[in-house]
C-alpha cells in the first residue's frame, strides 16, 4: 500500500512566496505603496510618479522644497524601502 502525502493550500502558497523571483516581483509591485509609507504623507502628496527599472527607483516630486528634502534623505529612504520590502530591491534612488 502506497501512502500519498496530503498537501495543504497554505503550504503551497508558503512555498510560492519563498521563491526569490516571486518575492522580487511582489516587492516591485508594492513599491508605490512602500514609497508612500516610507516618504510620509507630505512627500507622498507631492509625488507625481514612481518608476522602477533595473534596481533604480525614480520618483518625480512636484515641490522643489520637498524634492530637495527627499534628495538629502535618499540613502536613508532607499534603505528603509529595502527593509520594508524584505529584500535588497532598490540599489539607487533618483529624485526628479
Amino acid at each position: 500500500m502506497r501512502r500519498t502525502r496530503t498537501v495543504r493550500i497554505g503550504e503551497l502558497i508558503g512555498d510560492l512566496f519563498r521563491d526569490p523571483v516571486i518575492r522580487r516581483k511582489i516587492a516591485e509591485g508594492r513599491l508605490p505603496d512602500v514609497w508612500r509609507e516610507v516618504a510620509g504623507p507630505g512627500a507622498a502628496e507631492c509625488t507625481e510618479g514612481v518608476v522602477f527599472k533595473n534596481g533604480i527607483l525614480t520618483v518625480h516630486i512636484s515641490s522643489a522644497v520637498v524634492r530637495h528634502e527627499i534628495f538629502m534623505m535618499r540613502t536613508a529612504l532607499r534603505d528603509a524601502i529595502n527593509v520594508r520590502s524584505g529584500i535588497v530591491l532598490v540599489r539607487e534612488l533618483i529624485v526628479k
